[in-house]
């Protein structure tokens, strides 16, 4: 089936400028998809280190389970990935399928075998034809360039309607780094790591430790903070590469104060990737931000933010234009989190709607409907007990939602 680019794609694919120490190239493998790329290798300058997020899912796919473990060695060499199969529920035979990629990997590129991750996203349940992959670096090697971050980011979608990339320059010490990411997700998306595949390179040089510290609290502030339908992929992989080419000077661990500008740029483009991940959900429409504040802690806002957001109720009623804000007080409701029901206040594209508990005085619904009615959804929660504050981000459920996963494997 032919999917409709999202109304809430950006207009154009950014220009990502080369990272030195890193190339990539694609290749049609035909492994699911048809007279399109299909498969991406990514070569890293020998020594780039590598921190990562994984799913914890607990049917987690075989290459989610390599990268685990290839994590602990810090050092990455390069990224195999693949589009339309899975490789997961897939048993031995996915171990195995694993271990005659990266064994491939390493012979066309002198490495070690803990150096290469891989990654792979589509149809679960399947066997991978990892042949139809491994043969293929051949001519893919042959075709590594700094410049093929726009296949590279084609190459890996599946049900996505366009392709997600973002970049951001930062300095250390006064010394410019470029950071380029890019992204695949729009549906099986919600917070248990990273919600999709999404693979990050920059020249800085920053130790493996040093990264993993940066990269994990920008993970939860970015694409752990997303939803689009509450359920977690068993694929779910985020991988950011630091290649070491920037001569800039040695950072001593994550509070360094030169890294201030790094650890800002990187979460800003995390926080890019994961919104086009959402814009491109399913079936959307509209994009929904949901703050929460007055909660009990941080981790209290974004759970009763996510309960806003994965509630079928109310992102139907968004799908609709309803401004049924009683929807979003049955949600706080059931998040699980304290909230005092004679303190709660609502307000919908900066309109109050509920305070103290109860309906505005004199609450006019128009101005909120009229807001129901363009891409852009704004809720804002205070739940009242505390000072813990979230940001979400979510879309609404429309019947395109359906017509796709009913759809997908035929």
């Amino acid at each position: 089936m032919a999917l409709q680019r999202s109304p809430l794609a950006p207009a154009t694919f950014p220009v990502l400028p080369p990272v030195a120490g890193a190339r990539l190239a694609t290749r049609a493998c035909g492994i699911r998809y048809k007279d399109r790329a299909d498969a991406c290798l990514i070569e890293l300058e020998a020594g780039s280190a590598i921190a990562g997020v994984l799913t914890r899912s607990l049917t987690a796919s075989a290459p989610v389970l390599w990268c685990r473990k290839a994590l602990t060695g810090g050092r990455a060499r390069a990224i195999l990935i693949n589009a339309g199969n899975a490789n997961a529920f897939t048993g031995l035979a996915g171990i195995d399928s694993v271990d005659r990629s990266v064994a491939a990997v390493v012979r066309a590129l002198k490495c070690k075998p803990r150096e290469v991750f891989v990654a792979s996203t589509g149809v679960i349940g399947q066997p991978l034809p990892d042949n139809l992959l491994t043969d293929a670096l051949t001519g893919m090697r042959a075709d590594l360039a700094a410049d093929a971050w726009s296949a590279a980011a084609q190459a890996i979608m599946t049900t996505d309607t366009y392709p997600k990339g973002a970049t951001r320059q930062a300095e250390i010490g006064g010394v410019p780094v470029t950071i380029n990411g890019i992204a695949k997700g729009s549906g099986m998306i919600a917070p248990d790591m990273a919600t999709m595949l999404s693979f990050v390179v920059t020249d800085a040089k920053i130790p493996a430790k040093t990264l993993q510290a940066l990269l994990t609290p920008a993970a939860d502030a970015s694409f752990n903070s997303i939803t689009v339908d509450s359920d977690t992929s068993t694929s779910d992989t985020l991988l950011v590469c630091a290649t070491g080419a920037a001569k800039h000077r040695r950072v001593s661990g994550a509070a360094d104060p030169h890294l201030r500008g790094f650890r800002a740029a990187l979460g800003d483009l995390l926080r890019d990737l994961a919104h086009q991940v959402v814009r491109d959900g399913e079936g959307a429409q509209k994009f929904v931000t949901i703050e929460v504040a007055g909660a009990a802690s941080r981790r209290a806002a974004r759970r009763i933010g996510l309960a806003i957001g994965n509630s079928p109720l109310v992102k139907t009623a968004i799908a609709g234009q309803d401004a049924n804000w009683g929807r979003i007080v049955m949600a706080v409701g059931k998040a699980g989190e304290r909230a005092d029901r004679d303190r709660l206040a609502i307000a919908i594209g900066g309109v109050a709607v509920a305070r103290n508990g109860q309906v505005v005085p004199g609450y006019d619904e128009a101005p909120v409907a009229r807001h129901m009615q363009g891409r852009e959804i704004h809720i804002a929660v205070d739940v009242g007990v505390g000072r813990g504050k979230a940001t979400v981000w979510t879309c609404d459920l429309t019947h395109g939602y359906i017509d796709i996963n009913a759809d997908y494997r035929s």
